[in-house]
């Protein structure tokens, strides 16, 4: 009888120990969870303080010396010896195969100085396809001085990297960045780079538009949004490189030439870097909003065909599965047409507004995304739905990884 109520004891005896160690481990295992929860929410509002800040630094700077209406009393030749010092020569090693051959052909491009103040350190900005699978990246100054660099963070969604160089304080002359929501068509531009490795070139032009969505290749589909259209030539070499405006302010980042054009350039706004450099300089990927919808613009052909008077506006495509858009009951296209010799996809909603902001084509919306909304936003979309305007309430996921 001893025995069995001993032999009794001692399940009860192991049986709570069990549960006892399930509870210790479970509360482990939820702390746990919680901290990287936790730690995870505040770095990405540290990073979010961080870019405000330097959002609002810039934004102060801008409002305290803007007068770009006019050139007045510029002296470009004083504003070129003021700046030609922060612009430097990037250049790498690219491997490439073709067929069973691998051939290492060299790459260059520009960048220029800047002061991040939030931690306190110099760095490059370029773009991202300047650096882009390169090795044995240099950074040479313009006094000749070469020194190796690292690449610190990349977007390539907005063509942007970020580099740290070993080199002695003297070497860096930092260039300020200012806000570019002040820029206005017909704004005088400066263009500082490298173009075909011809160090300390200038040009300069004008704004030509402002808010171009700019499909690139690396992206994955993605348009660059919010790009700055402007008229001073540039060329292979260039990309990574300032614009700048007539104080020798950075209002954007160069990237881009069309193919046999006559001055059409175009560039990353100023925005753009200064929401991001919180991420890029430490390595991280900046989260841009998503709705996962493919789509075109709107044009009067195709309002006939769909026998709509709408004739604005972004026709759904395609809506990508488990996507924001899916989520919500957005609608893609359901057959197609013919119009003058192309196939045309037609039959989904037709995007007209978000948050009460006219759309007027894609440009519209990838500037306005970009610019004014985040990841788990929910946003209000007003939608051309079978002759009817409909709204749909949206929350915006994060885009999928472009690599």
């Amino acid at each position: 009888m001893y025995d069995e109520y001993e032999s009794h004891s001692n399940r009860l005896s192991l049986m709570t120990v069990i549960v006892i160690a399930v509870i210790v481990v479970a509360s482990i295992v939820g702390n746990i969870y919680t901290y990287q929860l936790f730690s995870s929410s505040v770095k990405n509002l540290e990073n979010k303080v961080a870019t405000l800040q330097t959002q609002i630094s810039a934004l102060t700077e801008a409002l305290g010396s803007y007068n770009q209406t006019s050139i007045g009393n510029i002296s470009l030749s004083e504003l070129y010896d003021n700046i030609k010092d922060s612009v430097v020569l990037i250049h790498g090693y690219v491997t490439q195969t073709v067929g069973v051959s691998q051939y290492i052909s060299e790459v260059s491009g520009s960048g220029f100085v800047y002061y991040y103040n939030y931690t306190s350190s110099m760095v490059i900005i370029t773009n991202f396809h300047v650096i882009q699978d390169a090795k044995n990246l240099t950074v040479t100054f313009r006094n000749g001085n070469s020194y190796s660099a690292t690449v610190l963070g990349s977007d390539p969604y907005v063509d942007l990297a970020v580099l740290s160089v070993d080199a002695p304080q003297e070497n860096f002359n930092p260039l300020p960045i200012i806000s570019s929501s002040l820029l206005k068509v017909g704004d005088l531009v400066i263009a500082l780079g490298n173009p075909y490795g011809l160090t300390g070139t200038m040009t300069t032009g004008i704004v030509s538009q402002l808010g171009r969505a700019i499909p690139e290749p690396m992206t994955g589909g993605y348009s660059i949004a919010d790009v700055i259209q402007f008229s001073a030539p540039i060329n292979p070499g260039n990309s990574g490189g300032p614009l700048l405006n007539s104080k020798g302010q950075v209002v954007g980042v160069t990237f881009a030439v069309v193919t046999e054009s006559q001055g059409v350039g175009f560039a990353i706004p100023s925005d753009t870097v200064l929401r991001e450099i919180a991420w890029l300089v430490k390595g991280e990927s900046y989260p841009h909003p998503w709705i996962g919808v493919m789509g075109m613009d709107m044009t009067f052909e195709i309002a006939q065909v769909m026998k709509t008077n709408t004739t604005y506006g972004w026709l759904i495509v395609n809506v990508n599965s488990s996507s924001p858009a899916e989520e919500a009951g957005l609608r893609g296209a359901t057959h197609q047409v013919e119009i003058y010799g192309q196939t045309i996809p037609i039959g989904g909603d037709i995007i007209l507004a978000i948050n009460d902001t006219k759309i007027i084509s894609g440009d519209d919306i990838s500037s306005y995304l970009e610019e004014h909304t985040a990841p788990d936003q929910t946003i209000n979309i007003i939608v051309g739905r079978e002759g009817s305007k409909i709204t749909i309430s949206l929350t915006l996921g994060t885009r999928p990884s472009s690599s």
